[in-house]
């Protein structure tokens, strides 16, 4: 099951509070202002900083 648009709507980037976007493949959410990438893992975002990765 994909994000939901009012799910997406209401995360933020725990680092810097900005908006987050969802990944084409839909395997996680974008950051564009911290060039992060929070994972999805069995439809749950992981939004833990230390669990990001880097932008490629």
């Amino acid at each position: 099951m994909p994000i939901s648009k009012e799910l997406l709507d209401i995360l933020a980037c725990p680092k810097c509070k900005g908006q987050l976007t969802l990944a084409e493949a839909g395997d996680g959410l974008i950051c564009n202002g911290c060039r992060l990438v929070y994972p999805i893992r069995e439809d749950i975002p992981i939004m833990l900083i230390d669990e990001a990765q880097p932008l490629k």
